[in-house]
């Protein structure tokens, strides 16, 4: 029995699945364009062509089609080739500039003449702008320094915003190695005192330093608790200008950081040691820089240091530096 030989062609199936599947994409392509042709997304030059009919001319006219228009001086300087579609206009309109030499743009509006539109200065606009940007940190700004950790506003340097500290610290723990805070001075602009108080440590002291602190067993007798003086000094200083010497070691004492754009140090201002011949980057004493620029002697005798006599000078070098 003789076999037979079947050839199935199924190329022309393929070609029309193929077919199909194209007139599939091209109609939800063009559902999509006319669906953004209606909401009117596409640029005019997207759209179709609109096919009109050409009108015969009158006798005597005649006929400029095929040139290019000119622009009106009314029209000059605005583009009305773009965005426009069913009527409205979704591209930034641009208006002419009005009496204080802003622009109004508004974008995805219908625009005609009889729309009155509020035009803001731009100094307006930028403090519009500064508000918006501070309204996340506005909660924050009512803390002090001292509660909410965060760097405050730049203090003006006016006198009445400045005040100097000068802090005598006692030796506390094993040894008597730990500086806990015993005295604290706080002067204002003119060196009249402000505060100035003997503190009693947390701690037992176990070292008084007497001839560097000035302190001894007597004036811890009725000494403010620390706690409460630490209170006291921090309402002082919050919102101040914070002049010191080395005032890191001050602020450490305290259990404080003040905020560094409101923070003088004397033994950081190379303009000082330059005046009184020092090296610019050496961390000269404050009784140097007090004996050359000021020309008086400070921290002598074996009384020990006085935290307002300190104070007093700290504030004199600061002023110093802009005589």
């Amino acid at each position: 029995m003789s076999g037979f030989i079947i050839n199935v062609d199924f190329s022309l199936h393929e070609a029309s699945k193929k077919q199909s599947d194209g007139n599939q994409k091209h109609q939800r392509f063009v559902r999509r364009r006319r669906f953004l042709e209606r909401k009117g997304f596409l640029k005019k030059k997207q759209l179709p062509a609109p096919q009109q009919q050409p009108q015969p001319a009158p006798k005597g006219h005649v006929s400029h089609q095929g040139q290019p228009r000119k622009k009106r001086p009314a029209e000059a300087g605005t583009d009305h080739d773009s965005f426009h579609a069913s009527g409205f206009s979704h591209a930034p309109r641009t208006l002419p500039k009005g009496k204080d030499g802003c622009r109004v743009v508004q974008v995805g509006r219908a625009m005609d003449s009889s729309s009155q539109l509020t035009c803001f200065p731009s100094k307006v606009r930028k403090v519009a702008g500064s508000i918006k940007s501070l309204a996340g940190v506005h909660r924050e700004a009512l803390l002090s320094e001292y509660d909410s950790g965060l760097p405050a506003a730049p203090v003006s340097s006016k006198p009445s915003k400045l005040v100097a500290i000068d802090c005598e610290m006692v030796g506390t723990g094993p040894g008597g190695r730990t500086s806990d805070l015993a005295r604290c001075s706080i002067v204002n602009y003119h060196g009249d005192v402000v505060y100035d108080k003997y503190i009693r440590p947390i701690e037992p002291i176990a070292d008084y330093r007497t001839r560097w602190s000035g302190i001894r067993k007597h004036h811890m007798k009725n000494a403010t608790p620390f706690k409460t003086a630490q209170k006291e000094i921090l309402k002082l200083l919050t919102g101040k200008v914070v002049v010191g010497h080395a005032i890191h070691n001050d602020f450490k004492a305290l259990k404080y950081f003040h905020p560094k754009v409101a923070t003088r140090d004397t033994a950081q201002i190379p303009l000082l040691n330059r005046r009184a011949g020092f090296p610019e980057h050496e961390t000269a004493s404050l009784k140097r820089l007090t004996k050359q620029l000021l020309h008086r002697d400070i921290q002598v005798g074996r009384d020990g240091h006085s935290s307002v006599e300190d104070a007093r000078a700290t504030m004199e070098l600061y002023k110093h530096r802009g005589a």
